[in-house]
């Protein structure tokens, strides 16, 4: 049985702290801000990160540098036979076509995973691919188990403020300005490629209605899984934990079957929906 090591990034929302007690690697995700360039969860924490932003700093999310890519995996191919790397998906950061390229070069030691998640949905293919492993399975091998699934996930997010959504240019200053006249909450949603709109709520608890709702339909429609047996039920927020708490009873309510794993968002996507947002994700749980 080869030995193989998980490898992932910080927009998994995994600690330097987790992935030691997990047994993983998280490389922390670069960030610049107002020019400077400061590592996710290394010396750039999550409240240090809110605050900069609320200073109204320059933020610019990055890929891992590739030398720190390489680097890592030379260390880890010393020690280990293969590795897994599970970056965030194609559709939001060309990170993962880069470690693609990058992985030619390793003659099939190094398969890198295209899954197409983010923050919590992400983590779960991390831990995934930890269980895979520990089962005996090859990297190419758990590669494909999580390509073949990487579709079943969902993620539905409630942003509190539109005005990042309009710094980062993904919605008009005009719609950002008659949605914040209104009082609107958008609610987001990731189905594995990119972040879209999905709906609009006139109030925080007509958008969690509408999140909650809209996963109940993913597990009976897409899924199969009305009772929530085959699924892992995730969670994340910025900033406010005690809104994410509060919510989190709630959606605890309406799936009363299913253990709920609760994380910060990660700070890449943070950054362009700011603080004050809830979020609620599934994934099917592999066989």
């Amino acid at each position: 049985m080869s030995k193989i090591a998980i490898v992932t990034d910080s927009n998994s929302g995994i600690t330097q702290k987790q992935a030691q007690e997990y047994g993983i690697v998280v490389l922390p995700m670069p960030f610049y801000i107002n020019g400077q360039m400061y590592y996710e969860d290394i010396d750039l924490t999550q409240e240090q990160f809110y605050e900069k932003l609320a200073e109204g700093g320059e933020i610019k999310t990055s890929m891992p540098l590739v030398g720190d890519v390489t680097d890592k995996w030379d260390e880890l191919l010393k020690e280990y036979d293969e590795i897994v790397h599970i970056p965030m998906s194609s559709g939001l950061s060309s990170s993962c076509e880069t470690a693609m390229m990058l992985a030619q070069e390793y003659d099939g030691r190094v398969q890198v995973v295209n899954n197409q998640r983010i923050s919590v949905t992400m983590r779960q293919s991390v831990l995934d691919a930890k269980m895979l492993a520990g089962q005996g399975k090859s990297a190419a091998e758990i590669k494909e188990i999580l390509e073949k699934d990487k579709f079943e996930s969902s993620i539905y997010i409630m942003v509190d403020t539109l005005e990042y959504l309009k710094k980062g240019g993904r919605i008009t200053p005009a719609a950002a300005a008659l949605g914040t006249l209104l009082k609107l909450k958008p609610v987001l949603q990731i189905q594995g490629e990119k972040l879209d709109a999905f709906a609009k709520a006139r109030t925080v608890k007509q958008a969690k209605s509408i999140m909650i709702e809209s996963m109940k339909n993913d597990f009976e429609k897409r899924f199969n899984s009305p009772d929530g047996k085959k699924m892992n039920l995730e969670m994340a927020y910025t900033y406010d934990s005690e809104a994410a708490e509060a919510f989190k009873e709630e959606v605890q309510e309406a799936f009363p079957n299913n253990e709920i794993v609760m994380n910060p968002l990660s700070l890449s996507v943070s950054c362009h929906i700011g603080p004050g947002a809830l979020a609620i994700a599934c994934s099917k749980i592999i066989e």
